[in-house]
């Protein structure tokens, strides 16, 4: 059974107690700085989201409080520790956030959210050291409706949403699995300083890696044990219907 070792702590501290390069590889969502989680009213995560579906609005609860976690974005002496302790980065937020090591690399990845018409932006922009070229991944995330599968990532998954939203930027499992099938290693550790819904923490524990985290928000953290607990407890009898051959996905550079 893997390692899944999360921490309701300040993540500078967290990461202080680990040597250089302990980390294989991290991926990292961090705040951007765009004050996100302060919003309110139509199109505000923390309160709902119109969701568009065959010319009917209709209004999406979403969870979480009106906090000031994206007031500021992540100084540059987190992103050196973060740096120091992981040997592979990759960093959501790449066109908002600044820091010193941003232009020793040129890998970037985008990802298309296949979401229609609505105010959000049309997909993310994402920095890595893991490779030097771009990469797209096509996967619909709509008001958290989301796609079918990796390879059909253009096609809604029925009228499902994955999951209640517990975090104004929660994403989905699948992407995760994608980011670690195509750039994690075996035996890589894996590091999240701002685990937020804990979507990254399911993903590395299916597929077995060892994940380390951080969240230092306490609301936030006990929802994400509970999700996570919840998601472990349920038996596995076959194959979940996002699970499939990831090899078929997997990028050679």
């Amino acid at each position: 059974m893997p390692i899944s070792e999360v921490f309701c702590e300040d993540n500078m501290a967290g990461m202080a107690r680990y040597p250089d390069g302990y980390f294989g590889l991290a991926i990292i969502d961090p705040p951007y700085g765009i004050g996100e989680s302060r919003k309110q009213g139509p199109g505000a995560r923390n309160d709902f989201i119109i969701d568009k579906r065959n010319g009917v609005k209709t209004a999406v609860k979403t969870f979480h409080k009106i906090a000031d976690w994206d007031d500021q974005q992540p100084t540059q002496s987190y992103f050196d520790e973060l740096f120091r302790v992981s040997r592979r980065r990759i960093i959501f937020g790449e066109n908002y956030l600044l820091f010193s090591q941003k232009q020793t690399s040129t890998g970037r990845i985008f990802w298309d959210k296949v979401n229609g018409e609505n105010d959000f932006s049309d997909g993310e922009l994402i920095w890595t050291d893991c490779i030097k070229s771009v990469r797209q991944i096509e996967f619909m995330w709509n008001g958290m409706m989301q796609g079918k599968s990796l390879q059909e990532g253009r096609v809604q998954n029925g009228d499902k949403r994955e999951q209640k939203r517990i975090h104004q930027n929660q994403k989905p499992v699948l992407l995760y699995k994608w980011l670690l099938t195509n750039y994690a290693k075996p035996g890589d550790r894996i590091l999240d300083t701002h685990l937020g819904s804990g979507s990254h923490r399911i993903a590395a524990y299916d597929m077995g890696f060892d994940f380390w985290a951080w969240e230092n928000d306490p609301d936030y953290f006990a929802a994400m044990q509970k999700r996570f607990e919840a998601h472990i407890a349920k038996p596995v009898l076959f194959a979940p219907e996002e699970m499939y051959n990831f090899e078929q996905t997997k990028l050679f550079d």
